[in-house]
């Protein structure tokens, strides 16, 4: 007997299942309430690996460029981004540069919501490599505005010590892995955090484009006045340069923008033909 195709997708169900929990429990109340720093909201990182170590992303006034060991390569795709939230969720929790990522390999991976597996392509490979990259990259804030510029040059952390054991992902280091943020990093961190509902960035973590649409609506439903449209061109250079020819990022874009809206509904957005078209939304995520 042939077996019935499911009617949706194992990722749909649980985004429906996480937009119900959204929906019936604050972030806060549920012990989900997260932060992401602004400085890597406003413009993000790779989706896909980009085969060379600068990269650049644009926001109107800011450019995002970082730059990487050409041997260790710039940090892409999901695991960066899970990195990021946590990285900036402990420091504002803890208000301390230096964190404790856990006695075990298995126990941080579960906080990261990733189930760890081996091999070339298992997931405790892909982090290690990304944490590398995502730890030995340099990265520059350029704001400029009316023949003004403000620069700022920043590492995420300024020492990682990672004593974890691969193949045995359960067992524990002679001491705790920990991370110390850069000073710099550390002050963009907890100055002026980006709230997010970590159920919500769990349940987007197969499409980093999702994740940065759905950290940057967060941020900029929240304090939206009036009807606003952001033109095609300029989420391109935001969201897009991984994609070779506008109409694959628009599809991209559509796409990943209904997986934010399943877990934000209350977010008013409209794809138009000029761009996407903004109005005052309730804010995700309460502090």
């Amino acid at each position: 007997m042939k077996e019935r195709t499911p009617l949706i997708s194992a990722q749909t169900e649980r985004l429906l299942a996480e937009a119900v929990a959204i929906e019936e429990q604050e972030a806060k109340e549920a012990g989900e309430l997260g932060f992401m720093a602004r400085a890597m909201v406003q413009a993000t990182m790779p989706h896909r690996d980009p085969k060379t170590n600068e990269f650049e992303r644009k926001n109107g006034n800011y450019t995002l460029t970082m730059l990487a060991p050409s041997k260790t390569g710039l940090p892409y795709g999901t695991i960066p981004r899970l990195l990021l939230a946590w990285i900036s969720t402990e420091a504002v929790r803890t208000q301390s540069k230096t964190l404790v990522l856990g006695d075990t390999l298995s126990e941080f991976m579960r906080q990261l919501d990733l189930v760890p597996t081996g091999g070339r392509w298992g997931t405790i490979t892909r982090l290690r490599e990304q944490a590398k990259r995502l730890f030995s990259c340099h990265i520059t804030l350029d704001y400029s505005d009316r023949g003004q510029d403000r620069i700022k040059n920043i590492t995420i952390v300024e020492e990682a010590c990672l004593w974890w054991s691969p193949p045995d992902p359960d067992q524990g280091g002679l001491w705790a892995s920990t991370i110390e943020l850069n000073e710099k990093f550390f002050q963009e961190v907890i100055g002026n955090p980006i709230p997010i509902d970590m159920r919500a960035l769990k349940a987007l973590k197969k499409s980093p484009l999702a994740l940065d649409i759905y950290c940057w609506l967060t941020h900029r439903l929240s304090y939206l006045k009036t009807d606003t449209v952001i033109p095609w061109p300029l989420l391109v250079a935001q969201f897009g340069a991984d994609y070779a020819v506008p109409r694959q990022f628009k599809a991209a874009f559509r796409s990943a923008l209904k997986k934010v809206l399943t877990v934000y509904p209350a977010a008013r957005t409209l794809p138009t033909p000029k761009g996407l078209q903004l109005q005052p939304s309730p804010p995700h995520v309460i502090r």
